[in-house]
């Protein structure tokens, strides 16, 4: 879909009732993230079915997290989540969990009305991305954040994925 045909978009908090969108999105967006990182077999093991059931606990937590869906003409096509910090040495008190939006949205804007719904403006916060993702590596950079240095190897799918951590 083109930018310009995309004139009904709208980014609201997930709603248990969004599990099974979610979940299929959450599954294409990883192959389309990670298909170059991870090995098909491991991607073709991915179940949206799974991910759905991961989203009906994750759509019901606490105020303290946020999590968002970014709809464009009614249908989900990504979302991002932040919340209380899950690392013992964490640089901030608050993370940012994820951001994922299908590759055909992509420079639409839309990444970026989700980030701005689950971030404050000017809080300090961190996340960890891929080591080679560098569009996501640009847009948080556009967003204020730095790498760190810190790094750490994360199983992912049964097999491994190395992480970069910024932070702002």
């Amino acid at each position: 879909m083109e930018a310009e045909t995309q004139t009904d978009i709208v980014v609201r908090p997930v709603r248990d009732v969004d599990a099974e969108a979610l979940g299929r999105v959450h599954a294409t967006a990883w192959h389309e993230t990670y298909d170059h990182l991870i090995s098909k077999a491991a991607l073709e093991a991915v179940s949206p079915k799974r991910l759905a059931e991961l989203w009906t606990h994750w759509a019901v937590q606490g105020p303290e997290f946020k999590m968002f869906a970014a709809l464009v003409n009614g249908e989900i096509v990504g979302f991002a989540g932040s919340g209380p910090a899950r690392d013992k040495d964490a640089p901030r008190f608050r993370e940012l969990y994820f951001i994922y939006l299908l590759d055909a949205h992509h420079g639409t804007g839309i990444g970026q009305k989700l980030f701005d719904a689950v971030v404050e403006p000017a809080e300090g916060l961190y996340l960890w991305v891929a080591d080679d993702n560098p569009r996501a590596h640009r847009f948080y950079t556009r967003n204020g954040f730095a790498l760190d240095g810190a790094t750490h190897t994360e199983p992912f799918l049964g097999e491994t994925l190395t992480e970069v951590r910024f932070v702002r």
